[in-house]
């Protein structure tokens, strides 16, 4: 569900650059020609490779990413909880209801969501509440932070384990009447491997994952974001790696909506300052979002406004041209003041809570505002990627 932003690694990059440069030269007379260099280049930065969908266009001011979450141990009641830094033992998933991925149309679209969303009792801000009773911050912080609905983040690869902590998540939500919002988040090569890399060993891995992960879904209303910055951020990869990639998104939009026709499938669009509305609806369409897909997602992990939300997704949204169905969801955990200053992208100061989660926006194709990355939990800087900062979060809070 938080993180590093694309400005610190390209900063990085860009003396790791300097560095084989000077390599290089002292090399020189030894060899007749260098190879390219390999590895992953972030999105935005300077010699990216080339891929089909349109032409790359300047960097945004702005790209934060989601670092993967610390997950926390269970609650000490028997409540869902989040996926755990080190896996207890926990019953083994049933086998699979299908042994194959769904095409396509196995399954109607679901209907937008329209009922209560879920509050994970096992998330990290819950648990400092119930930790810290004296703390002079908690009361704010419960109340409007702990109180609210947010997103369960599953970022580990588990094979075997991942089923059961879905199945526990969504059966605490059918039991409360409420929606679950959930993100899978363990594609291979995930974030160009920066702070947040990890995910499956192979596309391979990644599908029988998935497959895993569908069969907790139960057939109760559900809310998926499928794989952020997994589209959005796949100019780091060859044209190969990345037409993989996409067909293993289509893939799980498939298989998630087949396993549960009540769920509804999100796709990564990124946010209003970095792609340009035709360039992500090109790639999004490569991904499957038309055929496996209900909709699309904008800025997770980031600060730009609601109504500049809005109004991207409703460009994507029409650059893709249908179907009519398709949807957008917001991320508007922490974008109540907008974005901070150029540069300003580790837990900045300034910022704010915005609209609480909701599934009843009244606003055409927006389905609905959610709370996706965990408001106080860190990008790096305050506390370790993904930790919950009591610091940050009264901040947010009060701002």
């Amino acid at each position: 569900m938080p993180g590093i932003h694309g400005q610190r690694r390209t900063t990085h990059r860009a003396r790791r650059r300097g560095a084989r440069r000077h390599g290089l030269l002292a090399v020189a007379s030894a060899v007749v020609a260098i190879g390219a260099t390999a590895g992953l280049i972030e999105a935005g930065q300077d010699g990216r490779r080339t891929t089909a969908v349109p032409e790359p266009t300047p960097p945004p001011v702005l790209q934060p990413l989601p670092a993967v979450p610390t997950p926390t141990a269970a609650p000490p009641t028997a409540s869902p909880s989040t996926v755990p830094t080190t896996a207890p033992p926990s019953p083994r998933p049933k086998a699979s209801r299908t042994s194959a991925a769904p095409t396509a149309t196995s399954a109607a679209p679901a209907p937008a969501p329209r009922n209560s969303l879920f509050r994970d009792p096992g998330s990290q801000v819950v648990q400092w509440v119930r930790a810290n009773p004296d703390d002079p911050r908690r009361p704010l912080i419960e109340s409007r932070i702990a109180a609210q609905p947010a997103a369960v983040w599953f970022a580990q690869y588990n094979p075997g384990q991942v089923a059961a902590e879905v199945r526990a998540v969504t059966r605490g939500a059918a039991a409360a009447g409420r929606t679950p919002v959930l993100v899978p988040y363990a594609i291979p090569d995930r974030d160009c491997g920066g702070a947040s890399q990890g995910g499956a060993p192979d596309g391979a891995a990644y599908d029988a994952w998935i497959r895993e992960f569908a069969e907790g879904l139960g057939a109760g209303p559900a809310i998926v974001i499928l794989e952020p910055d997994a589209i959005a951020l796949s100019d780091c990869l060859t044209a190969e790696a990345r037409a993989a990639r996409f067909a293993s998104l289509a893939r799980a939009g498939a298989t998630l909506r087949a396993a549960n026709p009540k769920a509804r499938v999100y796709f990564d669009g990124g946010h209003s300052g970095w792609h340009p509305a035709p360039k992500q609806a090109a790639a999004l369409r490569a991904a499957g979002v038309t055929t496996s897909g209900d909709g699309i997602f904008t800025n997770v992990a980031n600060f730009r406004t609601t109504a500049d939300e809005r109004a991207y997704a409703r460009q994507v949204l029409a650059a893709l041209g249908g179907p009519s169905n398709l949807g957008a969801v917001i991320d508007t955990s922490r974008n109540g003041n907008g974005a901070p200053p150029p540069g300003q992208w580790c837990d900045p100061e300034g910022r704010a809570l915005g609209q609480t989660p909701t599934t009843r926006t009244g606003e055409d194709r927006i389905d609905a505002y959610l709370w996706v990355k965990l408001p106080g939990e860190s990008d790096g800087c305050s506390a370790a990627p993904g930790a919950f900062s009591p610091e940050y979060a009264h901040g947010l809070a009060t701002g």
